[in-house]
């Protein structure tokens, strides 16, 4: 990283972000007192620079442009203050100066998207907060906080997913459940994996939403026994939602998975035949009784082909599900009126 020299974040994308759209009538101020402190920084002859004092000064800087919304400039000045622990082999300092700069390039970002109607902003303030992030992240992991190195990920997806870029911030939320995962927090995980499956479903990507929903389930299932709270709420949505998925996208036979065949074999007609007692179907114990009969209904209903059932079934189904649910269950419906392979 190099905001006052050296090497990291701050190439020509970031200095270039904290050009662009800053305040014009700060640009002579801000380089000459930018300057002034960097000079500070300079080897002298037997006199070692005051790295300290360097730093408080960037900050005192980045403080007064934040707040002349100057926040590319202000973003610039964080580098700096990053660059400055490295020097004194401050990892927390520095990460955190990183975080800084790169809500400050976000919130650049967002603010040209509302202000001016763009809907791809200015690409080199996303593209410099993603780098501050990472390095950032990074940092955490080397310092052996995964916790923190996920928080920041998940900081990144959830705003490019509230910018309308789902594609992009799905990688960043898979890496949160990832480390989350590995730091042996669960919840946390699940979160970041509903998230996931989410963009998922938003780009249409519904193979990969039904993995990461498949992913998910097992996590709860690992949980406590029985499910409850928190974890008994995943498996429902999961089961739901993957179940609707196995609707719309009707894998063929043999190409569907175990884990998938076990699922819709709890609600086919075979099942409902063959199970204990007269026409009683083995239910999932976590799913509440009618929202199953609902389900196992719409599962018969699409096996045979009765569009007239299913429409019955979407309206008894619309106030227990989510608005995702309900929108996956709308393309299950058109499915079956307009075959087209994935359910549009």
């Amino acid at each position: 990283m190099a905001a006052a020299g050296g090497s990291g974040p701050a190439g020509p994308g970031v200095l270039g972000a904290a050009g662009a759209g800053a305040g014009g009538g700060w640009d002579g101020d801000f380089l000459a007192r930018y300057r002034l402190v960097s000079a500070k920084l300079r080897k002298r002859f037997l006199r070692k620079p005051n790295v300290s004092e360097a730093a408080e000064q960037f900050g005192v800087l980045a403080r007064e442009l934040r707040a002349q919304e100057s926040l590319p400039y202000a973003a610039w000045c964080q580098l700096a203050v990053a660059r400055c622990a490295q020097s004194l082999f401050h990892g927390p300092g520095e990460a955190q100066a990183l975080t800084e700069a790169a809500r400050l390039f976000l919130r650049q970002e967002r603010d040209l998207q509302q202000r001016l109607s763009l809907s791809g902003g200015f690409a080199e303030h996303l593209q410099a907060s993603h780098s501050c992030f990472a390095f950032a992240a990074r940092l955490h992991l080397e310092l052996g906080q995964p916790a923190l190195a996920a928080g920041l990920c998940l900081e990144l997806g959830s705003a490019l997913r509230d910018m309308e870029q789902p594609g992009q911030a799905a990688p960043h939320f898979q890496r949160a459940a990832e480390l989350l995962a590995a730091a042996e927090l669960p919840l946390e995980a699940l979160q970041c994996l509903g998230e996931l499956a989410s963009c998922l479903l938003l780009t249409r990507d519904y193979d990969g939403a039904l993995a990461v929903l498949t992913q998910a389930q097992l996590l709860a299932q690992a949980g406590p026994s029985p499910p409850s709270g928190a974890f008994l709420e995943v498996l429902v949505r999961c089961e739901v939602s993957r179940v609707l998925l196995l609707l719309l996208l009707q894998p063929p036979l043999p190409k569907l998975l175990p884990e998938h065949a076990q699922t819709l074999e709890k609600y086919c007609w075979e099942a409902f035949e063959s199970g204990s007692g007269a026409g009683q179907l083995p239910q999932a114990g976590y799913l509440p009784p009618g929202l199953f009969l609902l389900l196992q209904s719409t599962v018969m209903a699409c096996q045979e082909k009765d569009l007239e059932a299913l429409k019955v079934l979407q309206a008894e189904l619309w106030p227990l599900l989510s608005p995702e649910q309900n929108h996956l269950l709308h393309l299950v419906l058109q499915e079956m009126i307009s075959p087209s392979g994935q359910g549009a």
